[in-house]
């Protein structure tokens, strides 16, 4: 029988060696050893966080702090790289999404899925 943390293993090595993550990392290494893309980035991150935080903790969001949210993502989405970037993360979580779906499927299989349960 496979020992299960030697499949995640295999998995984790998997994903380090698909083109997915190969190209996110090329990507990520563009804006990194770019100054104006990295503070951009940067911006953009702890824009991202901020306002993830306040929403856990079930802070009000203000109109303000959208706009000024909206206006940094239009501006990393100008920038080339960076949006190269973000392309890229996207795809790597679609195949990420895509094996956290299968493994757990048993689960799914067993307990049915979360949209069957909700009517």
């Amino acid at each position: 029988m496979p020992n299960i943390y030697d499949s995640a293993y295999d998995l984790e090595k998997a994903i380090r060696e698909s083109e997915e993550f190969k190209s996110l990392k090329l990507a990520y290494d563009a804006v990194m050893n770019d100054a104006t893309a990295k503070q951009m980035f940067d911006n953009f991150r702890d824009t991202q966080m901020a306002l993830q935080e306040k929403q856990m903790q079930g802070q009000e969001i203000t109109e303000e702090e959208v706009e000024k949210a909206r206006q940094v993502v239009e501006l990393v989405q100008q920038h080339e790289d960076i949006s190269k970037l973000m392309e890229e993360e996207q795809r790597l979580n679609t195949v990420i999404n895509d094996v956290s779906r299968i493994i757990t499927k048993p689960l799914e299989e067993l307990y049915g899925a979360p949209e069957d349960t909700q009517q």
